[in-house]
This record gives structure tokens, sequence and C-alpha cells, in this order.
């Protein structure tokens, strides 16, 4: 075999790695740009595997964002711990499908144990069964098939075997704050995006759980309700404890929470009290790319009634396929057939950190937000929208000499973003434009967090 372009690869990437706590942040070309250099017509001909390697690692680099470094404060995205990464690429190398056991019977185990710590860090029922899914998105997809392949076999009808023609109504019940994937999922899953229930928020995001008694009066029949760990702008969790206690008064209910990130705020004994009561539900979506720092793709459909989750998510039978006996086959838990081995990577996060340094990351992340908040708050013009509860912050720039709050917080976001130095994203949190740090990153320091506070600061002061 030869070895070079693999080795050559290697060299690449941890060349990118070294320069994470130096390079911009941002991207630092336009599309237009990284299509003349990685585009062109088809290939005729082949061209040496090594040369392809550093051509590609060339034109893409202006097109790469400072994602895995320590001062990306966009979004909710964690970095990749160096255990992750290594495992992703050995991962890869390896290229075993994880669809059954008989195809790849490492991936199948590591993922039984991985699947095991993940429910023991995070606090869940150890008999709960674990798919390990691309995101969140595929999580709330795939926990919510199972809801309603549960809430629909106790009113006597099989969907999976009969579709929803004809089934009893599901009335779903979401937050008015509910993520995007919730809805997105339930598009796919044929319950609708606009046929739910939506609940007001108070001004954390926090579902009114007064207004959901209320609701649930008025509801018969089979019912889904879907819980928020952890607000996407502001970290803010619903009261699931008071929540969970008027959904199981009905006599067919399902709750799922969608805990992308938040969730893993019950791996610390500090932040644990926010995720109280969590545990009573039905089903939990989490991302392992957010606050574990496993590289993409890797999400958990976690559901704790593993009878309902395979019997929502195992593939049609095929005559040519050698199923397990009494081993795990992954596809049974998932909306994949053929898949990638996800459980090393994390299974080599969890080995890295173990329960303490997992604990000691999310606290650290904590800290940090309400550092930079509070440095934020204290300077005239800035205001911090939220209670800073976990890892998010919303800040909003008046500017001095009045005008458009608006336009003038969107102007330094974008000044923020066309430095470098630092890369957080815009948001509209209640009808008004605001700047969200999130941080989320194993590698993010104090001295990270004030850098990126230092030119937050200098782009207000030149707006």
């Amino acid at each position: 075999m030869d070895e070079k372009a693999l080795r050559r690869a290697a060299e690449l990437a941890l060349e990118f790695r070294r320069g994470l706590a130096d390079r911009p942040v941002g991207a630092q070309t336009d599309r237009a740009s990284l299509h003349a250099t990685l585009g062109g017509p088809l290939p005729q001909a082949g061209t040496d595997a090594t040369e392809v390697i550093e051509q590609l690692a060339a034109a893409a680099d202006p097109g790469l964002i400072g994602m895995p470094g320590p001062r990306y404060f966009g979004f909710v995205i964690g970095g990749s711990l160096p255990a992750s990464v290594g495992a992703d690429w050995l991962t890869s190398a390896w290229d075993q499908n994880a669809g059954i056991f008989a195809a790849g019977p490492a991936a199948s185990v590591v993922e039984e144990v991985a699947a095991a710590w993940l429910l023991e860090l995070l606090d869940l029922p150890t008999t709960a069964s674990v798919g390990f899914v691309t995101g969140a998105q595929m999580a709330n997809f795939t926990c919510l098939a199972s809801a309603r392949h549960a809430v629909l076999a106790r009113a006597g009808w099989n969907v999976e075997a009969n579709g929803l023609t004809g089934a009893p109504e599901v009335t779903v019940v979401i937050g008015e704050e509910a993520h995007a994937t919730i809805l997105t999922a339930l598009g796919y899953l044929g319950l609708g995006r606009e046929r739910n229930m939506r609940i007001p928020a108070d001004e954390q995001g926090r579902m009114r759980v007064d207004q959901l008694e209320a609701a649930l009066e008025r509801v018969d029949g089979p019912l889904i309700v879907c819980l928020q760990a952890g607000n996407v702008n502001t970290g803010a969790f619903d009261d699931a404890v008071r929540a969970m206690e008027a959904v199981r008064r009905h006599p067919n209910a399902w709750i799922h929470v969608d805990g992308a990130f938040g969730l893993w705020a019950r791996v610390s004994a500090h932040f644990a009290p926010v995720a109280a009561g969590l545990e009573s539900a039905d089903s939990w979506a989490v991302d392992g790319h957010k606050w574990l720092n496993v590289p993409y793709d890797s999400g958990y459909a976690i559901v704790a009634d593993p009878a309902a989750h395979v019997a929502a998510l195992a593939p049609a039978a095929g005559a040519y396929i050698q199923y397990a006996a009494v081993e795990r086959d992954p596809f049974n838990f998932v909306p994949e057939y053929s898949r990638r081995a996800r459980g090393f990577a994390t299974y080599a996060a969890i080995r890295e950190l173990g329960r303490e340094g997992i604990a000691a990351m999310i606290e650290r992340c904590c800290t940090l937000a309400s550092r930079m908040a509070d440095r934020l708050r204290a300077v005239e013009g800035i205001e911090i929208l939220n209670d800073v509860v976990l890892n998010q912050a919303l800040v909003r720039f008046r500017p001095s000499a009045g005008g458009n709050i608006d336009a003038h917080t969107r102007d330094i976001v974008s000044r923020i973003q066309a430095d470098g130095t630092a890369w957080l994203g815009a948001t509209t949190w209640h009808g008004m434009a605001a700047m969200r740090i999130s941080v989320s990153n194993w590698s993010t320091s104090e001295a990270n967090a004030d850098r990126a506070v230092d030119i937050i600061l200098r782009c207000a002061a030149d707006a």
C-alpha cells in the first residue's frame, strides 16, 4: 500500500490544528474564489493521491472556519478533543460499516460501552437504549419516531405497518421557543410542522407551565410533549418537574426532551439542579459535537423504552442480512442502514476526560460565559438580555448618538466577524437583534475569552 498520501494528510491535519490558536477564526475567502480553486471540469484521468490531498488542503484552507479553536463562540459548537479526533481518523481508516454486528463487531461493542457510559454521565435510566446518530436533528427525529410509535400503539394503531392515514390524531405540544430541529423532525414524521399546540414562553424562553397545564385540559387521545433543556439563545431550561407532573396525568402521553447541549449540565454537580427532573422523561436528544467535544458527526437518541425505539427504527427485513442473535445490531436504533462507526470517537472522548474532566469542562465554559457577560455588561451602551444560567449570553448594543439599535448591533457583529480574532453569531431574540455568545470548547481559556471581549469592545467603539 502507498502510505504517502495518508501520511501527508496527517501532516496537513496537524498543521491545521497547530494553527488554530493564531489563525483568523472566520473564513478568508468567498464562494466564487473557492469554486474557482476547487471546481473545474470533471477529471478524465486520475491524479496522484498525494497531489490530490495537497491541492485539496491548499484550496480549502481559506474557506475553513476555526471552529475547533478556542475563540469560536458562534452557535453552540464545541471543538474536538485530541483523542476523539484520533479515534475519528482511525474510524475512517478502519472503514467499518456499523449497521450490523456481523459487519463490525468492534463498532457494535464500543457503542454498547459508550452508551452505558453516556447514561451514567447524564444520570438517565440505565435500561434506556441509545442510537448513535448524526446530531440533534436526527436525535430528535429518532426519539419522536419512537414517541409516535408508542402513543399510537397504545391507541391500537401500528403506524409502521399502516402509516398515518386513518390513524388516531396525535396531539403534539411544543414550547414557543422550541428549536427548529423539533419542527423539522415533526415534518419528516408526518406529524406536521404547523399542526402542533404551541405554549407561550416567558422572558427567558422557558415554556409557561401554567399555560401548558391549561392546554392539556383540552387534549384527548395520543399526546407527545416536547420540553427543552437549554434554550439555544439563553440557555434556559423548561421547568421539567412541574411540566412532567401535568403531562403524566394524561393516560397516553410521551415526554421528549430536546437537550442538545443543555442535558450535559447534568454531568456537573454544580449545574445539575437546572436540569432536575429530566430523568423522568421518555426520550432525550443530545449532541456529542457540542459539549462532549466530539468531531462531526455525533449525536445520541436516548429512549427509555427500548422496545418502542426498536419498533420505530428497525429496518425492514432483508434476506441477505446476517442478524445478530444476542449481540447489538446498531441499525435497530438509528435511521440509517449503512453508517459510520460513530461510537469510537465518543468512546475516546469519554476515556480522555472521564467524568471529572467533562464536568470541569462544562463548569469552565459556564464560568467563562458569565465572565464575558459581566465585562460587557459593565460598559455603557451594552446590554445583556438574558440571565446567564449556563454557557449562553445574549448581547445588544445601543448607539451612543441614538439611532437604530438593531442595525447598530448587526453592524458590530459584522465587524467582529470580519476582524477574525473571534467569531460570534447574530440572532433575533423576541424581535430584537442581538449577538450570541456560546462557550462550548474544551480549549477555550480565560485569556481566549478576554481576548474575544477586547475585540468586541473595540468593534463596538469603532461602530
